[in-house]
């Protein structure tokens, strides 16, 4: 019995999940029409049904806390009250204070029934038009507290997050794992990141630097205790790390309203403290905090960090899927070995000739292909399931930040493998924080320059073949080249006479600590972000362009595969290697004379009356010259031009299986994975991008020499 209980409130909980962020996104759209009455009556809907469930299965503190809310909307409906911004605001808290009640359902902290005693003080202000208390935490885009009911058919004015000049101190324990540098991730940076947010005294901990013969030089060894005292709030902090948590061991603690590091007698004991200990007790350092309130961790979660950005690195996840995450994956996994098993037993039936077994090995690959269609289909999640939390990110931030701006989204339901849908919300999250904080000019400045006062940001998503591209564009002040160029210059990334075309220059934005901005901002601008931006978006098989018009604004192209797990693919030989490449990439196959194609003035041979540069790969390979009169040219697409590839013969199509290289050849990127050929021997998949554009620096020619077909050298 206590089993099929136990089944029940799991049920329970993947449906409230679903119910939440349907909530959510009904209370956003609420904002944009606060008259809507379908929109107000679907949100009472939605908590009508959360607090029936959650009393049924005895989630008291949901039942109770969603009874305030119900209150509120009902009188919504009945025209007892109009939608307002206070309302708005106390509803998107209680929506973040929802998700984390159901992540500590059965064991709430004392912080988190304090934060929803607050809320409820709120609620029952608005029930009774009273003015809303002021206190409960602030989310980090929310209005001025202690402010009556006030209509908001008029757009709200965005306000500050928290003021400027209130100090605290936190404590930062941060250490990496060994192998980050592997990552393209240098832990000094964020060091020297949390430097300039305020006032720090850092510890340095060599204890684990093995002896000289037993050092790795890949490897960092070292950690780090700091005390930070700043203005710009735990959210900094946090951006500080937003993309190396998952490599550290990281713990982030406040420790006192003000700056202890002006307090020379805190000062000289924490010192002291450090001299005498390989590692500080948080609470030996908390014992030395003159005339103090301890702020314990729990409370800190609640009172500090907005809870907008806690929930946005909880719900990573994907939860609309009623299966779980981990039988999806050992579904895939079954299907690739399925397909990996049909290849050989293809090869089998053809290499004998035993009476129906071509016919079973052909019965075997149609229904092999039909099963893997389907599994593909149950792993496609809709893009949607991301816009929610960007719609919530535009609005905090835009009112943050004073800025006005509207949120578009298009192409919601287009679909990708939900590992990668997975991976790609910090990327986006991260883009779309530049293109409000540096793309997006104030009201005041747009008017001058004859703009809408209203800026726009726009995420659209849509099919391009076997890809999908995601575009994310905004009409703000876009990025000067000339200013990208110096900058480059000055950082030495290359030399002052290096002339490069716009695309390249505008490429520079994407190296590592590369960043044009004047200022350093709670949001971005420490010019950390876009180097990782690309690096996770090639970790997910996909790539990154920027284009942008300086005063009209900037649009980012990511270009995704639609999954992971398997390609369709032409199978090739090398010499005696085989190589897959994405027939997705593939435009035609042409057989030419070897002659045609060895010592070409330009690695240019004519095709259908056409002049395509291309790669021979026995001599990008190193490889002896082929003794086949005949050969094989695959023309694939390469941005908006096509490029050649001598290989010695075309196998025929291929299903691959992608397996990942491993971590010795994670730092090389032509290859995007190996599969397993029927005969048991391994094939390497090709990324064509990737490839022209190692060959191309190799052999020092520019980009625009291979886009335009070597007219340069013609």
């Amino acid at each position: 019995m206590d089993a099929s209980l136990d089944n029940f409130k799991k049920k329970f909980i993947e449906e409230a999940v679903d119910l939440i962020d349907d909530l959510e996104k009904a209370v956003l759209e609420l904002e944009d029409n606060t008259t809507d009455a379908d929109i107000v009556q679907r949100i009472f809907r939605i908590m009508h049904t959360l607090k029936g469930n959650s009393s049924m299965f005895g989630f008291e503190q949901i039942d109770r806390f969603t009874h305030h809310m119900e209150t509120i909307y009902d009188q919504v409906r009945s025209g007892e009250r109009e939608v307002t911004q206070a309302t708005l605001n106390v509803t998107l808290r209680s929506v973040d204070h929802l998700k984390n009640l159901l992540d500590e359902a059965g064991n709430e902290s004392a912080a988190l029934m304090k934060e929803q005693e607050a809320l409820m003080q709120q609620m029952d202000a608005i029930i009774e038009g009273r003015p809303v208390p002021a206190d409960a935490s602030q989310a980090a885009a929310e209005a001025p507290q202690s402010v009556p009911e006030v209509s908001v058919k008029a757009a709200p004015q965005p306000v500050p997050t928290e003021e400027k000049g209130t100090y605290e101190t936190f404590f930062i324990r941060y250490a990496p794992v060994t192998d980050i540098f592997n990552n393209g991730t240098n832990p000094l940076y964020q060091v020297d990141e949390l430097q300039a947010l305020g006032k720090a005294k850092i510890k340095v901990h060599f204890e684990k630097v093995p002896p000289l013969a037993e050092i790795e030089p890949s490897f960092c060894y070292t950690s780090w205790e700091i005390i930070l005292a700043t203005d710009k709030g735990q959210n900094a902090i946090d951006d500080v790390f937003i993309f190396v948590e998952g490599d550290s061991d990281l713990k982030i603690e406040r420790l006192e309203a003000g700056n202890l590091l002006e307090n020379t007698t805190f000062v000289s004991e924490l010192e002291n403290l450090w001299a005498k200990q390989t590692e500080a007790n948080l609470d030996e350092i908390r014992k030395i905090i003159p005339s103090r309130v301890v702020v314990q961790q729990a409370e800190v979660a609640a009172t500090t960090q907005p809870a907008a950005r806690q929930n946005a690195s909880k719900n990573v996840a994907i939860s609309s899927i009623r299966v779980a995450s981990e039988k999806l994956d050992e579904l895939m996994n079954l299907v690739s070995e399925l397909v990996t098993t049909q290849a050989r037993l293809t090869l089998f039936a053809e290499e004998n000739d035993l009476p129906g077994l071509t016919v079973i090995s052909e019965n075997v690959q149609k229904l092999s292909r039909q099963l893997r269609d389907i599994a593909f289909s149950i792993v496609l999640i809709p893009i949607e399931n991301l816009i929610t939390r960007f719609h919530r990110l535009v609005r905090d931030l835009s009112q943050g930040l004073h800025k006005d701006v509207r949120f578009i989204t298009e192409g919601s339901d287009t679909e990708l493998d939900k590992t990668i849908i997975e991976g790609l919300a910090d990327p986006l999250m991260h883009i779309l924080r530049n293109s409000l904080d540096h793309g997006i000019e104030d009201a005041a400045t747009r008017e001058k320059m004859g703009k809408p006062r209203q800026g726009t940001v726009r995420l659209k998503a849509f099919y391009s073949g076997t890809n999908v591209l995601i575009q994310v564009s905004d009409d703000g002040a876009g990025i000067d080249p000339v200013a990208v160029h110096n900058k480059a210059v000055e950082k030495g990334i290359i030399p002052a006479d290096r002339k490069l075309s716009k695309r390249d220059t505008l490429d520079l934005v994407f190296m590592p600590g590369f960043s044009t901005a004047k200022t350093v901002t709670d949001v971005s601008g420490r010019g950390v972000g876009m180097d990782v931006v690309k690096r996770k978006i090639s970790e997910l098989r996909g790539e990154v362009e920027l284009d942008s018009e300086r005063g009209v604004g900037t649009t980012i192209t990511i270009k995704l595969p639609l999954t992971l797990s398997i390609i369709d693919g032409l199978l090739v030989k090398v010499d005696e290697t085989s190589y897959v490449i994405p027939l997705s990439a593939v435009d035609k196959i042409y057989a030419v004379e070897h002659a045609k194609v060895v010592n070409q003035f330009n690695d240019v041979v004519v095709l259908d009356g056409k002049q395509i540069p291309f790669f021979n790969l026995r001599k990008e390979f190193n490889l002896p010259e082929t003794t086949l009169a005949m050969e094989q040219v695959i023309v694939v697409h390469f941005e908006e031009r096509k490029v050649g590839f001598v290989v010695d013969t075309v196998v025929g199509e291929y299903q691959a299986v992608l397996k990942p290289l491993g971590r010795h050849y994670k730092n090389q990127d032509m290859i995007s994975g190996a599969t397993i050929l029927g005969d048991g021997t391994v094939a390497l998949v090709m990324d064509t991008n990737r490839i022209i554009k190692h060959f191309t620096a190799k052999e020092e020619f520019s980009m625009g020499a291979v886009q335009m077909g070597h007219e340069e050298k013609l």
